[in-house]
């Protein structure tokens, strides 16, 4: 594409996710740089900032990182209890933004947000659901919205991780996990979720003290399908996300990496990704590769803030469920007009 007049972004957040975005801007995609990073360890922002390139500030206030030079966009990858100022700050600005999920942690913050951009009248906000973004999952989408198979009943989902972090708690799982199904399955089947029920069975012997691992959680949808997911978050081999779809006259499955496959000394095997960073690598240059293309047209697609906040919104009902064993119905606002339902079915 033209890379004339490139985008500036405003990077917030240099840990894991902020830098992979910040080599991805520099090296990946075309059209944009990192203009200026934000963190609150000034010596980490320092050190980010010194890949990206020349003219890249380092700064420890966001709002600082945005009013500098060059800068026509921003990129949140900072700690979700972060984001709703930061969204405001930049809503503030008029500025368009990639906001990491969640967009912000709890539904009424995410209301707040909303609020905010309906009152600029048009939108800002893309939020990070980056399974949107995935070649299979294109796939899955454009099967199901084609109706080949009739109305898909039942989405089976795996979410599988090699091993937790020291900090992750049960209710990570639910908040820091399964929520990329919570998007994923709306966005698949078109529908809102409407109930969840969480089924806990003996915790793994690989699961810390106190993490109750693996679980199974069970979501009713607004059009009367089911969708079960698996969330086990030391299963101890690798890094697995599957789905099945189960229609009237058909399934379709994928997540099965039917990459490369060997047979040597009496056995065969293939490879399975360390994390989800390796994973969905496709689809976070994918992402930031439209979302640059769109900002610079003028245009927000990709999922709203609506998405961010319907999310929000079942990750509340679903740790509820978690907590109290029994079945729990989903709170939502009524959508507003302003995000009035858009497809983003594609192939490419």
């Amino acid at each position: 594409m033209n890379t004339e007049n490139p985008l500036g972004i405003a990077v917030i957040g240099t840990g894991r996710m902020g830098a992979d975005h910040v080599r991805r801007i520099d090296r990946v995609i075309s059209g944009a740089y990192v203009a200026a990073v934000a963190d609150v360890d000034e010596g980490r922002a320092k050190e980010v900032a010194g890949t990206a390139g020349p003219g890249c500030t380092a700064h420890t206030d966001p709002a600082a990182a945005m009013d500098a030079p060059g800068v026509g966009a921003v990129l949140i990858a900072s700690p979700g209890a972060a984001h709703e100022a930061q969204l405001l700050a930049a809503l503030e600005r008029d500025l368009p933004v990639l906001c990491e999920k969640p967009l912000t942690p709890d539904p009424e913050a995410a209301l707040r947000v909303m609020a905010a951009e309906e009152a600029l009248g048009h939108r800002r906000i893309q939020v990070g659901f980056m399974r949107r973004y995935d070649h299979e999952y294109r796939q899955l989408k454009q099967l199901l919205a084609d109706g080949r198979y009739g109305r898909p009943l039942m989405l089976h989902c795996r979410h599988r991780n090699t091993v937790s972090h020291p900090l992750f708690t049960t209710e990570m799982l639910i908040n820091d996990s399964v929520v990329h199904e919570m998007d994923a399955a709306r966005w698949l089947l078109e529908q809102e979720l409407t109930a969840v029920t969480v089924l806990r069975p003996v915790p793994s012997s690989g699961a810390p003290d106190g993490l109750g691992d693996p679980q199974l959680v069970i979501f009713e949808t607004s059009g009367g399908a089911l969708v079960d997911v698996e969330i086990f978050v030391n299963c101890g081999f690798g890094y697995q996300v599957q789905a099945e779809a189960v229609c009237e006259r058909g399934t379709a499955r994928i997540g099965d990496a039917h990459g490369l496959l060997t047979n040597t000394a009496g056995r065969w095997g293939g490879e399975i990704a360390d994390d989800f960073i390796v994973r969905f690598a496709d689809a976070y240059d994918r992402q930031l590769r439209e979302w640059v293309d769109a900002t610079r047209a003028g245009r927000v697609t990709g999922p709203s803030a609506w998405d961010g906040y319907a999310a929000a919104a079942v990750c509340a009902a679903g740790v509820a469920a978690q907590r109290s064993g029994v079945r729990t119905p989903v709170e939502m606002a009524e959508r507003p007009a302003f995000y009035s339902p858009v497809s983003y079915v594609r192939t490419n």
